[in-house]
């Protein structure tokens, strides 16, 4: 068989797929010629075997598909046939995969009145004086009915860790993607206890849809504590232009110059024995002052005047 294997050069995968009477031949002896269809095609198996298709015209199995595998044993051996069996085709309605009975309830099918108990060895439970460093302090608090029997195991924190964290509040949500900011850093943000407060706490922000929820710190919304937003008019208003032409000038007074003080010229000592002899001016010659002539006689008085008046009158 294994020379088989390494030394077959294709003869037997042709010998194989052109098997297909034999094939159709066992499926009808199997099944009736009406549940039998035309072939379908062939799927290799292996180095000695293949399974040839027919479609199954059987009632209440659309889409399935008739299977029958041939082998060969050896180059001078006859083709034989294997099994006959019905298989679904890519288009076949087939019933969902088989889930135990404890693995079928999903979230949100606990109902009002339903009870769900926990497996006994539930992987996700530990014992409560577990996560205590003094086991006494466990055993008084459980004697007085103040502690808890059960509290979560580390697998039991980090299967809830990696549920949140891929969940509808998570930082992969189209919500978060879309978000200005983290919830790790939202006033809103509450941190849980213990380990998980590293990585999740609960939203307070009744406008938020994360409210009341367990959320990632890097979860983000749009009701970020820390968002601030410019709050502009909603009608347009345009820059503000001034017009040059219509401005007022006014211009400055100016500032005075002082003129530059004269420097005080420096007292030059003269000797006068060198010094030239003025000449003296020619004197002028002084023209004798003309009298004016006599002023005419002055005018006859107003009594004179008055007796010529009065002789002239008597003659």
């Amino acid at each position: 068989m294994t020379l088989l294997l390494t030394l077959d050069d294709g003869s037997i995968q042709r010998k194989l797929a052109e098997a297909v009477d034999l094939a159709r031949a066992a499926v009808l002896e199997d099944a009736g010629a009406e549940q039998v269809g035309a072939h379908v095609g062939v799927d290799r198996e292996d180095a000695v075997s293949a399974s040839h298709l027919f479609e199954a015209t059987v009632t209440g199995y659309r889409g399935w598909r008739w299977s029958v595998t041939v082998a060969l044993a050896g180059e001078d051996e006859p083709i034989t046939v294997s099994e006959v069996v019905l298989i679904p085709g890519p288009d076949a309605r087939v019933a969902p995969a088989w889930v135990p009975w404890d693995r079928r309830v999903q979230a949100g099918d606990l109902g009002v009145g339903d009870i769900f108990p926990v497996e006994k060895d539930d992987p996700r439970l530990a014992p409560a004086y577990l996560e205590s460093d003094d086991p006494a302090v466990e055993a008084v608090a459980k004697e007085t009915g103040l502690g808890r029997v059960h509290v979560l195991s580390r697998h039991g924190r980090l299967d809830a860790a990696a549920r949140w964290h891929s969940g509808e509040f998570g930082p992969r949500s189209d919500m978060a993607r879309s978000a200005p900011d983290v919830c790790g850093s939202c006033g809103f943000f509450v941190s849980l206890a213990g380990s998980l407060s590293a990585a999740f706490g609960a939203c307070t922000n009744d406008i938020s849809p994360a409210d009341g929820h367990v959320v990632d710190v890097e979860y983000g919304c749009g009701a970020h504590s820390e968002i601030e937003v410019e709050v502009t008019s909603s009608v347009p208003v345009a820059e503000l232009v001034y017009d040059d032409s219509l401005m007022d000038f006014e211009p400055a007074p100016e500032t005075p110059v002082e003129a530059p003080e004269p420097e005080p010229a420096e007292a030059t000592v003269v000797d006068e024995s060198e010094a030239p002899v003025a000449e003296a001016p020619e004197t002028a010659e002084v023209q004798p002052e003309v009298e004016p002539e006599a002023a005419e006689p002055v005018a006859e008085t107003a009594d004179e005047a008055q007796v010529e008046a009065e002789s002239a009158s008597e003659h």
